[in-house]
């Protein structure tokens, strides 16, 4: 993680593009591009020395409207990127950005294989249990008793995917959940995150108002978990397992080593690169 030793510390507003969001009033995507803005002040990262990539969604939406660098790729992929992204420039802060549709569905063998892998990068997820940007239907994430969804009108009949207990099996380092209704509190567990070493996991709350209007209900029912954080699997699996989804805060912090392999010598001429690929 490298900071703006060099200059002087830049506000949350100094890390937005001047890109106007285009999420729909009143979503909870909007209060987590402003924590992630204080985060990044509050670290002093400079805007050059800080990557976020996405996939699809409306939650992907995110680097459009930040001054770091950025990447908007394809759907599900976004773990796949910010992995190789940290691999070859691991003195970037790199963060990962989407919803659960694109983190947990087309992009659920990536989030599995990240975990396991666990680079030295912070993943945060806006969790609004569907699929908002292709106009309301069931996610990953979604309860299975929903019925109002386009194509599940009389509730999808499975159980939910559960991300934070499969992050834990999988092997992330830093796991823990916030509510978009928290802006400062988001803030605050983004930062511990990022200087965590390893793969770190952030479920946001995220209300979709406009397909899921009963989500606004969500301010009012989370609250911060009991318990403090655990390095102990076995009792952060228990404690996730017992959980109704609505505890916020920091849940695990573990102690493996990030994954980074030793880099070989860079190529310095693309001339070079294509002498490696001629027959």
């Amino acid at each position: 993680m490298n900071d703006t030793s060099a200059c002087s510390r830049l506000g949350p507003k100094e890390y937005k593009s001047g890109v106007k969001p285009v999420w729909c009033p009143g979503c909870g995507d909007f209060t987590v591009l402003g924590s992630l803005t204080k985060a990044l002040s509050g670290l002093n990262i400079a805007p050059e020395n800080a990557a976020v990539i996405s996939g699809i969604g409306c939650s992907s939406r995110m680097p459009t409207y930040l001054s770091t660098y950025g990447f908007h790729g394809v759907h599900g992929r976004a773990l796949a990127l910010a992995t190789g992204l940290k691999v070859a420039r691991p003195d970037l802060t790199v963060i990962a950005t989407g919803g659960d549709g694109d983190g947990f569905s087309i992009g659920g063998n990536h989030f599995l294989h990240t975990c396991r892998r666990n680079p030295d990068m912070t993943y945060i997820v806006m969790d609004n249990q569907v699929y908002g940007m292709t106009k309301g239907q069931a996610s990953p994430t979604t309860e299975p008793n929903w019925e109002k969804g386009k194509l599940t009108p009389s509730g999808t009949g499975i159980n939910p995917f559960q991300p934070l207990v499969i992050a834990l099996a999988s092997g992330a380092n830093f796991i823990a959940r916030c509510s978009s209704s928290d802006q400062n509190g988001t803030a605050k567990v983004i930062m511990e995150a990022i200087r965590h070493p390893g793969f770190s996991l952030v479920q946001v709350l995220s209300p979709c108002v406009t397909f899921r209007p009963e989500q606004r209900e969500w301010k009012k029912l989370v609250q911060p978990a009991p318990v403090e954080a655990t390095s102990d699997p076995a009792q952060a699996a228990r404690r996730l397992l017992t959980d109704e989804g609505l505890y916020t805060g920091v849940l695990f912090k573990g102690h493996r080593p990030p994954y980074q392999p030793t880099l070989e010598s860079t190529i310095d001429q693309v001339t070079e690169l294509d002498e490696e690929f001629q027959l």
